[in-house]
């Protein structure tokens, strides 16, 4: 993995808004099977351009902008067996904490599922992974936009155990260790079939955050046990992968809502750090979280690693100036130290395929401040 040796290097965190015509596409072939073909094509297509749109901004580090996928998480539910979803058992969104009884209303506007509750997510038989097949075809249409864009270090996302079925029962494993680290065990293919392609794996993990305030109101050990199994699988999965090809993603959720129940940093970056990974990607530009570099002056960073901040943030349409995220920036690198510093965004863009948090042309733009922002820092940092 490359560190920011001579200038602030950037990148994202994954998720970026799909074309029209691909998502089009993609509900045509599920409705009409004989236009698979025709969605391979344009996938394969979309995933080109949208690899050298990164590059040609100047981010360092891309991705296929998880094109190939239907959301950041619930995809794996397509490439493993064991689960079925039941749309008329519904369970509350407890990933919410105390938002969703504090804020019922508003956030019913932007997802009124609040108010029914998620299908569950029944775990009834075996887990296993089934999707080879799509994994080697994303991996041959990001290898291919990344040669011919010549972009060198290139990015994949995978979902980690504990955001696995978030909205999950286990209805089959005699533990609940026994099931955690059988989607473990599936998602190593997956991790594995990443790594073979040359690409760095992020595994991306927003529920080991956002279930902390709804289990800490029952306890905060029943937190820590919950969490620290998952973090336990997660480096089961990780066996035999080096970490310098790993980042790990946390965020506080994607969606539009208060966020007074997030859970503060300070109470998980111990968990976030025993995860086998070289680099921490960590949501920092949103203004509930924004204060926590400060966490960074109590807790220190091991040798080795790399921090990669959000220093703009998919949580307001407004596009940072480059002065606020070359500040945001260089306040990171006088702690931890400037090359091991990446600039990052907070989260994605289009967490599920059919969503968009901002216009895709104040994606672009921050995208755009961003890389202008680490410019200006590197100046300041190298002189």
């Amino acid at each position: 993995m490359k560190r920011s040796e001579h200038r602030i290097l950037t990148t994202h965190v994954g998720s970026l808004i799909r074309p029209q015509a691909l998502l089009d596409s993609a509900k045509a072939a599920m409705e009409q099977p004989a236009r698979q073909a025709d969605y391979d094509t344009l996938l394969r297509r979309s995933v080109a351009e949208v690899v050298k749109q990164q590059a040609s901004i100047g981010l360092d580090i891309v991705n296929d902008g998880e094109y190939g996928k239907g959301s950041w998480a619930n995809y794996i539910l397509e490439r493993v067996t064991g689960f079925e979803v039941r749309p008329n058992q519904l369970r509350p969104v407890y990933w919410l904490g105390r938002d969703r009884e504090r804020f019922l209303d508003a956030i019913a506007v932007e997802m009124p599922r609040v108010k029914t509750g998620d299908p569950t997510e029944a775990c009834v038989g075996p887990i296993k992974y089934k999707g080879h097949a799509i994994i080697k075809r994303d991996m041959e249409n990001l290898k291919a936009a990344a040669h011919s864009a010549k972009v060198e270090e290139v990015f994949f996302t995978a979902v980690a155990p504990a955001s696995t079925a978030f909205d999950g029962v286990n209805e089959y494993y005699p533990t609940e260790h026994d099931y955690v680290f059988a989607i473990a065990d599936a998602l190593r293919e997956e991790y594995r079939a990443i790594h073979e392609a040359g690409f760095i794996l992020q595994v991306d993990d927003a529920v080991l955050a956002n279930m902390y305030d709804h289990l800490v109101q029952q306890s905060p050990a029943k937190y820590r046990e919950w969490a620290e199994l998952r973090v336990a699988a997660l480096n089961h999965a990780l066996e035999g992968i080096p970490e310098d090809r790993i980042r790990y993603h946390i965020c506080f959720g994607s969606w539009h809502v208060p966020h007074i129940a997030d859970a503060p940093l300070e109470d998980i970056v111990d968990l976030v750090l025993k995860v086998r990974a070289q680099a921490y990607s960590i949501e920092a530009a949103n203004p509930r979280h924004e204060h926590e570099w400060r966490v960074w002056e109590k807790i220190k960073l091991p040798p080795g690693k790399i921090l990669i901040p959000g220093v703009v943030t998919h949580h307001t349409i407004t596009v940072e100036h480059p002065r606020v995220v070359a500040d945001r920036i260089i306040r990171y690198a006088k702690l931890v130290g400037r090359e091991n510093v990446i600039a990052g965004t907070d989260c994605g863009f289009a967490q599920v395929d059919f969503i968009q948090r901002v216009h895709p042309t104040v994606m672009w733009a921050k995208f755009e401040t961003l890389v202008a922002g680490a410019r200006l820092a590197s100046r300041e940092l190298w002189g």
